[in-house]
Order: structure tokens, then sequence, then C-alpha cells
């Protein structure tokens, strides 16, 4: 087994996909990488898992802007893992499906602008101008984050930054339910109703342009990004959870991990979030004000998924995810909802193996939770890696909201639990444990349009030595923390020199 060195240029904290994006960069850039995971399994929300023998995805449920060209076709392109994939692109007329619970329609999502502005307009032929706005502000406003689209360096507009997704919207248009099927997929960014308007759309735009899933999978975008890894001469080591800095002269030297392994380096990247990352720094190196900045960023709601193995031939399977919200009128996602209500929407999404005709083999669901909810367990620790148990009274409680779930399922298809085989859940400390997110957070920090500075943080520290990446720092979703991995190596590579090899590697 390869042992880690004492020094390498650069050390990674973590192996989501901004830190296996950032260490493919540097790598090919002839930088001596050392990634250093806490997990069994690399790849932070890119993990799957198997529960009675059938595969399930932590975090990638579906893709977008994987066609010829598109965005983040073009960033698996210059990371050498596109030609690779084994993806299957959705129902191009019905790729996303929204529903309430107090209207029998439900409403498609259809790939393509031309294609999506049609389809809404069958459902709202007095909304055509309103429509037309939507999709040319969110094609306006992506077009205004250059490295969205792999061009340049972003470039934010404070103003843009400011604008109120649900005030747009009420712009538009006064129909409420136009507004409520716009809204219908926020469970892509958790939108609150100061969630800021460009939030959205860069959450929704790479959807709209199409859609795919990752056939047995998203964990072989890990394994291909690790190939490219390996094939420049970066290593990287699971079970190594780094718990400290090795601190000389006021400046960041070594890591440390819980097993007692320092590894030096030049330049340590974090893939892990920032308060976590700070609280390992234990006020040192940094200022106590950037400390503070830091530890006043809210975070996002959690949430709580299950998932569903299937009897044989029991449930047929629909090519797009559903969104379903109770009621037409509860669509953000707020800590303080009403347990006794709860859930009052949730995502669902299928899983059938290839080549088996018709049938449904999973269901996996989605819904928010307060991470509260599951503050009396706050204090232990359960991985693979950490095989320690919560209690019978944590896997009590977990059944009772999975049979909650089951419920609101049970509304909308009848007779359901006939069709399981068998059902597990996660919950916000699955999230925390695994991901590294803090209070077990779906998305990192909260974006606020009314202080919309405080919680974009810049990959570069005042430490020199010190920076950070990820879905924490400015957008989440594979794309977001694609373009996160990006924009960190550029503070090392330099801007000219990363964009120089980014559209030499797409001119090929």
């Amino acid at each position: 087994m390869k042992e880690i060195k004492e020094k390498y240029d650069v050390v990674i904290i973590g192996s989501g996909m901004a830190g296996l994006t950032s260490a493919v960069i540097l790598s090919r850039h002839g930088y001596s990488v050392c990634v250093l995971e806490k997990n069994n399994q690399y790849g932070g929300n890119l993990q799957t898992f198997t529960r009675d023998k059938q595969l399930f995805d932590t975090g990638v449920h579906y893709l977008g802007g994987l066609g010829k060209g598109e965005n983040l076709h073009q960033y698996f392109k210059y990371l050498g893992i596109m030609d690779d994939l084994n993806i299957k692109r959705m129902d191009e007329d019905a790729f996303d499906i929204v529903t309430f619970g107090d209207d029998p329609v439900e409403y498609c999502y259809a790939q393509g602008y031309v294609k999506f502005s049609k389809r809404l307009k069958e459902y709202f032929p007095d909304e055509k101008k309103a429509i037309d706005d939507y999709c040319t502000k969110m094609q306006e406003l992506c077009d205004g984050f250059p490295l969205y689209n792999l061009k340049k360096e972003s470039i934010y507009n404070l103003k843009m930054l400011g604008i109120k997704l649900i005030d747009f919207l009420n712009s538009i248009t006064d129909n409420k339910k136009l507004i409520s099927v716009l809204l219908g997929t926020n469970l892509l960014y958790a939108g609150t109703e100061n969630t800021p308007l460009y939030v959205h759309a860069l959450s929704v735009n790479s959807y709209i342009t199409s859609s795919w899933r990752c056939v047995d999978g998203g964990s072989q975008i890990s394994r291909l990004l690790i190939k490219q890894i390996k094939k420049n001469g970066g290593e990287l080591f699971k079970y190594q959870e780094v718990t400290d800095f090795g601190i000389k002269n006021n400046e960041i030297e070594t890591v440390i991990t819980k097993s007692g392994v320092e590894v030096k380096a030049d330049y340590f990247i974090s893939n892990i979030e920032p308060k976590l990352t700070l609280k390992m720094l234990k006020g040192r190196v940094l200022k106590k004000s950037y400390f503070n900045r830091v530890e006043r960023i809210k975070s996002m709601i959690s949430i709580f998924s299950i998932y569903v193995v299937l009897k044989p031939n029991t449930f047929e399977y629909f090519d797009n995810n559903i969104y379903h919200f109770n009621s037409s009128d509860k669509l953000w996602f707020t800590e303080g909802y009403d347990k006794k209500l709860w859930p009052e929407s949730y995502m669902i999404s299928l899983g059938r193996k290839k080549n088996q005709g018709k049938w449904a083999h999973t269901v996996t669901v989605m819904t928010y939770m307060d991470f509260n909810e599951f503050a009396k367990w706050k204090d232990t620790v359960n991985t693979v890696a950490l095989e320690s148990r919560r209690g019978e009274d944590y896997e009590a409680f977990k059944e009772i909201k999975i049979q909650q779930v089951l419920d609101e399922i049970e509304k909308k298809f009848p007779n359901f639990r006939d069709c399981i085989r068998s059902v597990h859940a996660s919950t916000p400390l699955s999230n925390r444990d695994y991901i590294g997110s803090d209070n077990g957070a779906i998305y990192g920090y909260q974006k606020d349009a009314d202080n919309p500075l405080a919680s974009l943080l810049s990959p570069k520290t005042k430490s020199k030595k010190l920076f950070f990446t990820g879905q924490s720092l400015n957008m989440h979703g594979i794309l977001g923390v694609a373009i996160s991995g990006v924009l960190t190596c550029s503070h090392i590579l330099g801007k000219e020199k990363i964009m120089k090899s980014i559209n030499k590697s797409l001119s090929q």
C-alpha cells in the first residue's frame, strides 16, 4: 500500500467534486497533489451506496447541461471525463413535473428553452409574455456569470446579486399559480423568501437546457476524476481525517490526521466546510474578525431522505422527477415549519436497472428537515469509517419520520407501501457526518438578497497557504462546485494561465 509522503506541493482536505476538480487541474499543471479523505469512499455528494443489493445515489439524482457544447459538458470535457461518462437523457417533454395537492394538473418542464416555454404556455395561455420574460431573464442572468459558461473570470454585479427571486416573479406576473410552478423545483436550491434571483437562475438553467441521469450512479464521476488525478501522478488516501493544522511562525506548515500522520505542503485546499476548517485552526493564523464573520453565516436547511427498494414488477418507472407540494401556497424551505404537517413537500426520483423494461427498482424521496429535530443525537457520529450506533430511540424516531413520508407519498400514489420490499433513510446527521456540512446543511450557506455579500467567501484567505473550495463558497450543485474548483486553482496558477489551459483543452 502506498504511503503518504512527508511533503507535497498541494494537500487537498476532502474529496468532494470541487476537491477532485482542483486535484485534476493542479496535477495536470505539474504540482504534486495529495487528497486526504476521512470516509471509506471518495466523492462527497458523488458517493453511492447499496441497500438490499440495490444502488442509490447520495446526492446526484440528475445532471443538467451535458448536451454537446453546454456548460457542464464543457467542464467535463476540460477535466477529461466526458467521453467516458455513462449517461442517459431524461424525458425531453417532462424531465421535471411539479404537482400540488390542491390541483389535479401535472405541470411539466420540457428540455430546451423553446420547448420549456411552449409547454408552460399550454398551461397558462394568458401568460405568454411573463413566460417569455422569465426565459429571457434566466439566460441573461447566466450570461452575466462568464465562468458559468467557461469563458472568463466570474464578475459579480452587486445590483444583480441583490434582486429577490420572488420580487422578480411578482414583477412579471400576478398569476400565483404560474409563480408556484416556476418555484416548483426549489428543492434544487432550498429557496426562501430572501433567495436571490441569480441563485434560482444558476440552479435551473442547465437542467432546462438538457437533463440527464447517470447510468449506474453518480460515483462514476468521482472514479473518472480519480483516474485523471492518478494519471497525472496525484495521490489519494481514504480513512485519513484531517483534525488539526501544524503552525509555524503564524503560518500553516502541515496538516495532521486523526491517525497521527503529519503532511507538509506549500498550499492547502480545504474542500470541507469553511466553518469546520476554521475550528481546526483554533483562532490561529487568520484574524479574529474573519473567524467571527464566517461563524455568523447562516447555513441552509438540512434534508431527510428515504430510499425504497421495490418488489419486482410492482411500480412503473417514470423518466422524470416529481416535485410535489401539499399546497401551492407553501413553497419555501424554512426551519419554522409545523412538525404536525411535515412533510409539506418532497421530490421523488426513480431508479431502474439497464434493459429492465417498464418497472422501477428503487425510489428516492427527499424532503427538508430542520437539524434541530435530531439535536438529541448531535454529539454522536456514525459513518462506515466510524461504526458507532445512535441507539434504539434514534432508530425509532427515524422510523416515525419514514412513515410520515410514506403517508404523504400514498396520497399521490395509493397503496405505495404494497410495492415496498425494504425502506431505509438518511437524516440531517447522516448528511453532516458523510458530507461534512454544518448541521447537515443541504447546500452550504444560505444566500440572502438583503445582504448578498455576507455568505460569499473567496477561495483565497489571508493565509498565503490556505484556500477554500466547494459548495459553501459561491454555488452548489455539480456545476457550481466544478466552477469553485476552477476558481480556487486560478488563485494558485493565475487566472490567465488557467483560462489558457481551458481554451486549449476545449479546442482540441
